[in-house]
């Protein structure tokens, strides 16, 4: 006999599900109006988060009351219009609406017999997304956490692939005593690609640098000897500037020599659906992995990144695990596609954000938010400073005196609260990144920025 529910604890349930709704409601609704970053004394309030671990149980109104009071005015505003950090993305509706969902949901995305639906998104999703990127169809994938783990998971099939032609069974043999793999990375290589080739036992001093030029792409002529136990890898969209390496050039000698091309196209790549920047991609396609996240660019929820690999047999030979319960039917496996085994239904959130937008709409997003910062680089221009890079897509570096002066401007604009910068040092030179990601940003949202970073740094440099 099916265990029976105390109609009082199910009432209890539907008032905390109301009390949730209509608190992250409020929270959305106010998110244009709040500062950017918390203030000193929203950060303070953390510490009332540190307490001993409760002896009963708790309230779970009570205790989504503290977490909203204490919690929500300690975040960042990174679902507002006014957060230019990082390459994070917003929040779509449909994919914050559907996030809520999966939460109700709590699938299991490990197996089709654990969750029909999250499975049959994830074949969807791919699909889409290789149609949206003009990637191969054949393509096999996964959804992970993030463009690292995406990488890990494209570098761990490349590996596989790479020793299985020489004869190695990386799977049974491990590493101890395999042919070494020759790797190959852009000078201006992005920290996460390191990660995950630190991951897939490829050390740092290992790696082949190639110069890159002044907007931080790769020099196709400086390629050094390729071979069937390379793995290169080059970049669309480079984190600073938001260049794309000569990827038809690269990709040509590379597959000559027999290498394995790896793309980090962690934002870059979506580019490619818009006419107006799809010559940036162009070669992108040839490449054998590719790596991207969809909580940058197209607004999915967090966290949402995504792997995709040509040759889907190396994919699963690297990440299927063997279990007798485990039991695959003949359809995609989703975890024979994943470094995770169990993991949530990311398929949700990433189909409901794609299905709202479309090809127009993401297009429309990827052309407004370069528009947005093109705005900011003719802002910084007009008022006297320097925009180091070449404005390609979304991405804007400038400087605003010495390396002094642009760290001061950077921290006056954190502290302010109107919008938030990050700061980096490109090829030697201090510099604010402004990266226009969110779908959330307006004409309004840029000039009062602007306006914003404009003052402050003249007040700063007087």
């Amino acid at each position: 006999m099916a265990m029976q529910t105390a109609p009082n604890e199910l009432s209890k349930r539907d008032e905390l599900l109301q009390q949730a709704a209509e608190t992250a409601r409020k929270y959305v609704q106010g998110i244009g109006e709040r500062r950017v970053s918390p203030t000193e004394r929203d950060l303070g309030n953390l510490a009332k988060f540190h307490e001993p671990f409760p002896n009963g149980p708790g309230d779970p109104s009570q205790i989504l009351e503290q977490l909203n009071e204490i919690g929500s005015p300690a975040t960042m505003a990174t679902t507002g219009g006014r957060y230019f950090g990082f390459v994070n993305g917003g929040t779509l509706p449909a994919s914050l609406a559907a996030n809520w969902l999966a939460g109700a949901w709590d699938q299991n995305a490990a197996l089709r017999a654990m969750s029909p639906v999250a499975a049959e998104l994830e074949e969807v999703v791919l699909r889409w997304v290789c149609e949206a990127l003009g990637l191969p169809q054949k393509c096999e994938g996964g959804l992970v956490t993030c463009a690292t783990t995406a990488s890990f998971a494209a570098l761990a099939a490349a590996r596989h692939a790479l020793l299985a032609r020489a004869g190695w069974n990386v799977v049974d043999d491990g590493m101890f005593g395999a042919p070494p793999i020759d790797v190959v990375v852009g000078d201006e290589v992005h920290a996460s690609l390191l990660k995950a080739l630190s991951l897939a036992g490829f050390g740092k001093k290992r790696l082949t640098r190639v110069e890159v030029d002044d907007q931080g792409r790769m020099r196709a002529d400086k390629l050094p000897p390729l071979s069937k136990r390379t793995i290169l890898c080059i970049q669309a969209g480079n984190v600073n500037t938001g260049a794309f390496d000569p990827a038809a050039e690269i990709c040509a000698r590379a597959h000559e020599q027999g290498a394995w091309v790896h793309v980090d196209g962690a934002f870059g790549l979506w580019a490619g659906v818009s006419p107006k920047y799809r010559h940036l991609t162009k070669g992108f396609e040839q490449a054998d992995s590719w790596a991207t996240d969809a909580h940058k660019w197209p607004n999915v929820n967090y966290d949402s990144g995504i792997v995709l690999v040509k040759d889907g047999a190396a994919l699963r030979a690297a990440m299927t695990v063997t279990a007798a319960y485990l039991v695959a039917g003949a359809q995609r496996e989703p975890m024979y596609h994943t470094p995770e085994s169990s993991r949530r239904a990311r398929a949700v959130e990433l189909w409901a954000g794609l299905k709202s937008l479309g090809r127009e709409g993401l297009c429309s997003l990827t052309e407004r938010t370069c528009a947005h910062a093109q705005k900011f680089a003719d802002g910084f221009r007009h008022a006297g400073f320097q925009v180091l890079n070449d404005v390609v897509i979304n991405q804007v570096l400038v400087s605003f005196g010495s390396a002094e002066i642009t760290e001061k401007v950077i921290r006056a604009v954190q502290e302010d609260g109107t919008c938030w910068c990050g700061g980096t040092v490109w090829q030697g030179r201090s510099a604010m990144r402004v990266s226009v990601s969110s779908w959330a940003t307006t004409e309004a949202d840029v000039r009062l920025s602007l306006e914003t970073i404009v003052r402050l740094a003249r007040e700063v440099r007087a």
